[in-house]
């Protein structure tokens, strides 16, 4: 079956640009949700394929004149040399249109998917600048997997992450696929592009990453614990980050309240990825284990983030976190002036009340209640200023507010 991707709708709104890049961790969906957009009208041809790369990297004119337009082309950064031709066609495209004052709706000629941002970044944005739109995809949120399958499990999720494969193919061990996941992608595809030699080291630290997930990030007692040096861990973490594999959340900063640390706290974007290198092999123990709250508050992040991308909100999330200890997970910055305060509670039948602390009540006097995202239970008030959201409902939460 296919799951009903959220960005559909923003895909399908957008128009203008000959030129459509999906960019997105591997088997995330990308190509998946490219066909069903171009309703099976288009070409589909995959770089994967070496004889089909070679061919678009060494004769790029060749290539797209044996697959005529309009054409779906998978891991388009493995051709590098493509983007030239491309900026050809699109450009005489252009200019055509102006000399003939056409004013017709623009349909898309290309859709173009990615895995692997670092390549991207250093061969697609400086050629097709102005005449691409770029779009971010990646695993399944919970609003996605929900609306698909109303009765599972959310320790399932946790397990399984948000690997689009792992939910309609039943077929398919979560622990195997996880593990080539990781041998594949990440220690190949991304540790090759990224020129990372230690091998080793970097798994190391890869793992000790998975462990920390949902927790501040110490870059020295890292370097202490793997053994590898503070500036190389800071280059991996910052090669993860633009892959989309972990997310960094910086904390919110002001000149008026001195009192709030620079720590940021570090997340991975699929608690699948995080639970497989924390070395989980079945979904009971989960729930009980010292990792649960960490975990569960990386799927909220992974969640807040996922609905930000897909529904194209130019909102802004923070930690809110004090010398003193006060500590809220998620500050949203809507940018009109509206603030949410939003932490996560790995609770399966509700949560006890929480009150606004006090440094975030004097920072934003207008913040009227808190929200707690809870594993289970239902939306209801627990007090006058908390309310209860359980993290199945978030998405749409967020959007109606």
């Amino acid at each position: 079956m296919l799951i009903k991707r959220d960005i559909l709708q923003k895909l399908r709104e957008e128009k203008g640009v000959y030129v459509h890049i999906l960019i997105g961790p591997r088997q995330c969906g990308k190509s998946t949700l490219f066909a069903i957009l171009s309703e099976g009208k288009y070409r589909e041809v995959t770089l994967d394929d070496f004889q089909m790369r070679n061919l678009a990297e060494n004769d790029p004119a060749l290539f797209l004149a044996q697959h005529p337009l309009p054409l779906i082309i998978d891991e388009i950064q493995y051709a590098p040399n493509i983007f030239p031709e491309i900026k050809k066609i699109t450009d005489e495209l252009k200019r055509k249109r102006l000399l003939n004052n056409e004013n017709n709706e623009i349909e898309p000629l290309f859709y173009l998917t990615g895995s692997n941002q670092i390549l991207l970044d250093a061969q697609v944005k400086e050629t097709l600048v102005g005449r691409a739109s770029y779009h971010y995809l990646n695993t399944l949120s919970v609003h996605e997997i929900t609306n698909a399958f109303p009765d599972i499990p959310l320790t399932t999720i946790l397990f399984k992450g948000g690997w689009p494969e792992l939910y309609t193919n039943a077929a398919l061990n979560p622990v195997k696929y996880l593990n080539d996941y990781i041998r594949n992608y990440i220690e190949k595809d991304i540790v090759t592009s990224a020129g990372i030699i230690k091998t080793k080291e970097f798994h190391t630290v890869l793992g000790m990453l998975a462990a920390r997930t949902g927790n501040i990030l110490n870059n020295s007692s890292l370097a202490k614990d793997s053994g590898v040096r503070s500036v190389t861990i800071n280059e991996w973490i910052s090669v993860l980050e633009r892959t989309a594999i972990i997310y960094l959340l910086p904390p919110f900063e002001t000149n008026l309240n001195k009192r709030l640390t620079k720590s940021h706290k570090i997340y991975f974007l699929d608690t699948g990825l995080a639970a497989r290198l924390q070395g989980w092999m079945d979904v009971q123990p989960i729930l009980t284990s010292p990792q649960a709250g960490a975990l569960f508050e990386t799927l909220v992040l992974g969640e807040i983030v996922k609905c930000i991308t897909n529904f194209g909100k130019d909102w802004k999330v923070y930690l809110w976190r004090t010398k003193e200890g006060e500590e809220v997970d998620f500050i949203i910055d809507k940018g009109n002036g509206e603030i949410l305060a939003l932490d996560a509670k790995l609770s399966i039948h509700g949560a006890d009340p929480m009150l606004i602390p006090s440094s975030l009540s004097k920072s934003f006097p207008d913040l009227k209640h808190i929200t707690l995202v809870t594993y289970g239970g239902k939306k209801l008030w627990l007090s006058k200023h908390c309310l209860q959201v359980p993290i199945a409902d978030l998405t749409q939460f967020l959007l109606d507010l």
